[in-house]
């Protein structure tokens, strides 16, 4: 049995996508995380749905931009690795998503992470995540990257 809180069915998170959930953080702050696939095991990783260079969401509601195992800053195109949170390229060069704590069992995917409490499925509603800007619903993006 896994002590954690079941967030979705590992056929929930999309191949080629994410998976937003929203939840609350030990400071009572509500944070939007994500579910994506990864090539190491468990197969699924989550992480905070922001990059760390300018506090934009990766998943606005249709899915984080995933592409050749790596998440998509929409702002500045920085990619980060789905497996290591790792980012070696643009402007968040040199950051790592923090860590969100997940296991993986009977086709489940739990949030076992003491740090958070799990809410609900999809976005934080009325713009509750406090750490979202009311500016990044539309980056100004500067990336010559292509969807």
């Amino acid at each position: 049995m896994v002590n954690g809180t079941r967030v979705a069915a590992v056929d929930d998170v999309p191949e080629n996508g994410s998976y937003l959930f929203t939840a609350e953080d030990a400071y009572s702050r509500t944070k939007e995380l994500i579910l994506v696939r990864c090539d190491d095991g468990p197969g699924i990783e989550a992480w905070p749905n922001t990059c760390t260079h300018e506090n934009q969401r990766f998943d606005r509601g249709t899915g984080a931009a995933i592409r050749d195992g790596e998440i998509i800053c929409p702002k500045h195109g920085s990619m980060f690795d789905a497996c290591s949170g790792a980012c070696e390229n643009g402007e968040a060069a040199g950051t790592a998503l923090p860590d969100v704590d997940i296991a993986v069992a009977d086709g489940d995917v739990f949030l076992t992470d003491d740090e958070y409490t799990y809410l609900y499925e999809g976005a934080a509603e009325n713009g509750e995540d406090e750490d979202d800007d009311e500016d990044d619903d539309i980056p100004s993006s500067t990336s010559h990257i292509g969807f």
